[in-house]
């Protein structure tokens, strides 16, 4: 019997052993090889299908190097669209919530995009290159969703996330790099706006923005001068510490700065399984970005109803809880009780010396009912899980406000 199942129970010990383990195959991005070369954990994760690093080193010396230096992250996986023509304003005004006649050449602006329901689809970042062309970045797929929506407008979209490299630069030091680097006239970009500066025998488009409340930018250049682009920062910041970083440092900055992620905070109208899962703009605090005086957009009837009609059923906050344990994934009571939402993000800030989270309440909690909230918290306690129950207090998002983020000439630390 045990001769018949080692003949006939393995019919891949072969394959297996040459192989040595089960694979899940990941696509590169540009900068791989000199993301490997500094890879010292095996740390990856997937990201769109690109294999990218959790953590590089430390997670905790990358976080300090946002704050304290400057740390270079990898966003080549980032989609993005070009969307050029005649009517690509419009277009963009037809499917975008913001009124992107506002938007300046030379300009980026946050922004997110709804179903015919008022439910968001994504958020993300719009840059206006030139008068007629634009470039689009998010976190999810939507080129389908584009190309039907640009039907009847004169606009070209083609998705250029693997021709496109993209990195950010961020933290105190790092507009000293760019200088340093030769990027001359870089001192002038204040933030939201873009520029492109001559790299190689090509362009690199460099943008003051970031996904860390810091001083930083965001640099996109061809794929095929990006490893040139790597080396002239690292080189130009070996003398301000610069230093490469995984998305788990990234993370606990964002959560700083108060910023949602997609799927994360949450759910966009493709991905929620659930009717009750979508969130409408007003109910994850992007209902600053409607501008119901621009005319029709996609959701514009369906956001002015729940408005009008009241019937909106949750909103993103900002909590602060007492003690030091971070409140992932917790749920929230009202007066230990009651169940009235869930910490989507969370963690102990080292620069507001706070305990913070972000969670998504059931309205009127988090809005008018803002007293006796608490969370429940298990942490592991010598082999075994302790249930707390701390108290929590709704608070402004962003958690932490640098002036430096915005400081005009950018300070040259």
């Amino acid at each position: 019997m045990g001769k018949t199942a080692k003949k006939t129970g393995s019919p891949y010990a072969g394959r297996i052993a040459a192989r040595g383990h089960f694979r899940t195959l990941r696509l590169d991005t540009p900068f791989q090889p000199r993301i490997d070369a500094l890879m010292k954990r095996n740390d990856w994760y997937s990201w769109g299908g690109y294999r990218a690093p959790n953590s590089l080193w430390d997670e905790e010396l990358e976080y300090f190097a946002i704050r304290s230096q400057a740390a270079l992250f990898d966003i080549s996986p980032m989609v993005k669209y070009r969307i050029d023509g005649a009517d690509a304003e419009a277009f963009l005004n037809r499917v975008t919530l913001r009124d992107v006649a506002k938007l300046k050449p030379g300009r980026v602006h946050y922004t997110a995009w709804c179903d015919d329901e008022g439910h968001v689809l994504d958020d993300g970042t719009l840059f206006r290159l030139a008068a007629e062309r634009f470039r689009l970045c998010c976190q999810e797929r939507h080129l389908p969703w584009l190309l039907d929506s640009a039907i009847g407008f004169d606009v070209s979209v083609v998705e250029e996330t693997e021709a496109v490299a993209g990195l950010a630069l961020q933290g105190p030091t790092s507009f000293a790099i760019l200088r340093d680097a030769g990027f001359a006239g870089v001192e002038n970009l204040k933030v939201f706006d873009l520029s492109d500066f001559p790299h190689e025998n090509g362009a690199v488009t460099i943008s003051r923005t970031g996904f860390t409340g810091d001083l930083g930018y965001e640099l996109f250049v061809p794929s095929t001068l990006a490893l040139s682009l790597w080396d002239r920062l690292m080189e130009s910041g070996q003398t301000h510490g610069i230093r490469a970083i995984g998305y788990t440092a990234l993370n606990r900055a964002r959560l700083e700065a108060g910023l949602i992620v997609a799927n994360a905070d949450f759910s966009t109208a493709e991905h929620a399984l659930r009717a009750d899962r979508a969130r409408m703009p007003d109910e994850i605090g992007l209902g600053f970005m409607v501008d119901l005086a621009k005319g029709h957009f996609n959701g514009r009837r369906a956001i002015a109803a729940a408005r009008t009609g009241k019937t909106l059923r949750h909103v993103l906050v900002g909590l602060e809880i007492e003690g030091n344990i971070p409140a992932d994934h917790a749920i929230v009571y009202h007066r230990k009780t009651k169940e009235v939402g869930l910490v989507s993000a969370a963690g102990w800030s080292p620069l507001a010396k706070r305990n913070i989270a972000i969670a998504s309440l059931s309205r009127p909690f988090g809005e008018t009912l803002t007293d006796d909230l608490w969370v429940e918290i298990y942490a592991m306690r010598e082999l075994k899980y302790e249930k707390m129950m701390k108290r929590a207090k709704v608070v402004p998002r962003p958690f932490i406000k640098l002036d430096r983020r915005t400081a005009n000439p950018p300070a040259d630390y």
